[in-house]
């Protein structure tokens, strides 16, 4: 028996400015709708999630590649991962030089034995599979150097919408796929690692779910947090209380905010967010919507 195809991005949890919601809807719905044209061209879901994903590292709006998130000292410091959830193969990248697209990155990992690679020798390992290193300067606009001097320099929150990126797919077998890509919080401490590239923690799928999460990565860590929402619809948990429950507990708990998106083999999309807004969007072949 066949399922609808379903295809959920977000464009990261946060406080969405006023003036900006639009750009942040239009450039969901342009991410679905790219995941979804590869469904119906017959790719499968992990192509899927990492075209959705691509769409929205190339849109500035954002700060996951253009335009990303920057650490202390003004550098580039990139996270990504992608998750079969059929096979179960898994890759995430770490501390990641600049590169255009960083998911594609982590699709070219996806069949290898190493499920994390980290620093320099990701870097490097991604100029040998045929990436181009980018300048620090390629990735940077206007408007992340802004914000990045608002909060390094006059103490803003970095808590803003607009960070990670993320997607979750259901091919028309039902197979799921999930990824997921950040340039991390804005100010980060140079070496930083948030929850996004790491398997059970930012992004993860299976049979029974796929869930990639946005928001303040350490609690997300602290709380194993994809790893709980997946065990939790493994048991027969609805996935739209899993994620109320697990997000309020990283809350109340773990001290962080933040938001997360799930699709499941039947059902979907499902979201769920503490924070004042997350960015997303969803396309099927029977319908599509976004919203902030």
């Amino acid at each position: 028996m066949s399922a609808e195809p379903l295809v959920l991005v977000h464009g990261g949890a946060g406080s969405v400015p006023a003036a900006s919601q639009a750009a942040h809807r239009e450039g969901c719905l342009a991410a679905a709708r790219a995941g979804g044209g590869v469904l119906k061209s017959g790719g499968n879901a992990v192509e899927a999630a990492a075209a959705a994903v691509e769409v929205m590292e190339n849109n500035p709006v954002y700060n996951a590649g253009l335009g990303c998130a920057l650490t202390r000292d003004g550098g580039v410091s990139l996270d990504t991962a992608l998750m079969c959830g059929a096979t179960l193969d898994a890759a995430g990248l770490a501390v990641l030089a600049p590169f255009a697209n960083p998911i594609r990155i982590a699709q070219a990992l996806l069949p290898e034995k190493e499920v994390l690679l980290a620093g320099e020798d990701a870097s490097l390992w991604a100029e040998s599979n045929g990436f181009s290193r980018l300048s620090a300067d390629d990735l940077i606009t206007e408007s992340s150097r802004e914000q990045w001097h608002k909060v390094v320099h006059e103490g803003a929150s970095a808590n803003f919408a607009g960070g990670t990126v993320g997607a979750v797919v259901r091919c028309t077998d039902g197979r799921l796929a999930a990824a997921t890509s950040t340039g991390g919080t804005m100010g980060k401490t140079p070496g930083r690692v948030g929850d996004s590239p790491l398997i059970g923690v930012g992004t993860y799928a299976n049979s029974y779910c796929a869930i990639s999460a946005t928001g303040e990565g350490e609690s997300f860590m602290r709380a194993a947090f994809a790893s709980r929402v997946a065990q939790l619809v493994r048991a027969g948990g609805c996935p739209d209380h899993v994620l109320e429950e697990i997000l309020v507990l990283v809350q109340l708990r773990y001290g962080g905010e933040g938001g997360a998106i799930l699709v499941t083999p039947e059902g979907g999309p499902h979201s769920f967010c503490t924070t004042p807004g997350m960015s997303h969007g969803w396309w099927s072949p029977s319908g599509e919507g976004c919203a902030v």
